[in-house]
């Protein structure tokens, strides 16, 4: 299938054309090769390598195609059709903010005052 499409059907892009202009960016790689052009043509077993989503990230999404879907379907059976490979190191890292959280919540805090609130002057 056409990379273009392919990102459209996976809902990576709201339209063909905002996919093709994603493609001509040069921004794109499957299997670490950079795309040119919306014709490549992406199977099962490829890794894409998407810009970040926005500015605010850093890191660019890495995707594996793990079937080619024949139209654009909801978004859940779009999920179903890739596999996030970049999503691991967030996860365990979320993990760890989660364990000083509790920790943070656990300790006692000495001359606490409650909070008031905001004041009008």
């Amino acid at each position: 299938m056409r990379v273009d499409r392919l990102l459209y059907y996976l809902r990576f892009a709201k339209s063909r054309s905002r996919a093709s202009a994603l493609v001509n960016t040069g921004h794109l790689r499957c299997n670490g090769i950079r795309i040119e052009r919306g014709s490549l043509a992406v199977g099962e077993g490829d890794v894409l390598t998407l810009p970040p989503p926005t500015r605010d990230t850093a890191r660019p999404m890495i995707v594996e195609i793990l079937a080619v879907p024949e139209r654009r379907g909801p978004p859940r059976e779009a999920r179903d059709c890739y596999r996030r490979l970049d999503q691991q190191e967030e996860h365990t890292l979320g993990h760890r903010l989660d364990e000083s959280r509790e920790s943070a919540i656990a300790a006692p805090h000495i001359n606490a005052e409650p909070s008031r609130g905001p004041t009008r002057p």
